[in-house]
């Protein structure tokens, strides 16, 4: 455990429950810039108030407000006036949870909630896990996922979704080596400036901001499971550590070393 006056930010694994990692956030005035997590997100404000943007939004959120996310949606809370706030949110592999329920896919109906009922169930699963209560942790997440979410509809195609699709496609496959946007514009049958507004249109963002957020998120991934930071900045694709740095601040206000250094169970 890293004690709380080196760092305000606690990351939690546990080696028998993988597909879930706990960020703990006390007294953070961090802002963070729009990003997406590969891992649906459920969490909770413990102290202070923000603002969420996600696409229905902007709305606040405030001590006991519950938050969310589906894998995909680009987001950011930020707190009102850059004042500390404190919260925890579970970041839940997206293909286990769906396995488990059965389903394609999930979605939020409502990405906040600011109910008593949804608070209380949301505080009980953001908890460190101890060996023994990991059966009854799952019991309880897939219970409180059934009860907030439901399975996702098939995405209606938008003009050009095909090229889009395969665009993402691409991105995914190898985020560090994905080719340069001229490129996947030119697979595409279009100019880069058509491109990168069917893109936009598509996913809400540009391909390069898409594709840093892949890297950023693979970097994450391999940080997690103890990968050296020159080595996870190389295999993401960036030109150099001081790159990852910078970017993976900037999105989640907090240094790679920092990150690693803030897990516990691992």
């Amino acid at each position: 455990m890293i004690d709380s006056a080196m760092t305000a930010t606690t990351f939690h694994r546990h080696p028998a429950a993988p597909w879930v990692e706990l960020r703990e956030s006390r007294a953070a005035p961090h802002c963070y810039r729009l990003h997406m997590h590969a891992e649906y997100s459920i969490g909770i404000v413990d102290a202070g108030a923000a603002v969420f943007h996600h696409a229905d939004g902007p709305e606040r959120v405030e001590a006991g407000s519950v938050v969310l996310i589906e894998p995909g949606v680009w987001h950011a809370c930020n707190p009102e006036d850059g004042a500390p706030w404190a919260y925890r949110m579970l970041f839940v592999q997206a293909g286990w949870l769906c396995a488990q329920l059965g389903v394609q896919g999930l979605r939020f109906p409502a990405r906040a909630r600011h109910d008593a009922a949804a608070a209380q169930a949301v505080h009980r699963l953001c908890q460190p896990l101890g060996d023994a209560g990991i059966e009854v942790f799952t019991q309880a997440l897939l219970h409180c996922v059934q009860r907030f979410a439901e399975p996702a509809l098939p995405a209606v195609d938008a003009p050009h979704a095909g090229a889009v699709a395969a665009a993402l496609r691409c991105l995914h496959a190898q985020p560090e080596a994905a080719p340069s946007v001229q490129a996947l514009a030119q697979a595409c049958g279009m100019g880069a400036p058509r491109f990168i507004r069917c893109f936009k249109a598509a996913t809400g963002v540009t391909p390069g901001v898409y594709r840093l957020n892949l890297r950023l998120n693979g970097a994450r991934r391999l940080l997690a499971q103890g990968t050296a930071l020159a080595e996870a900045a190389h295999a993401m694709g960036f030109a150099d550590q001081a790159h990852l740095q910078r970017a993976f601040k900037a999105h989640h206000a907090l240094t790679p070393g920092r990150y690693a250094q803030a897990l516990t169970g691992r």
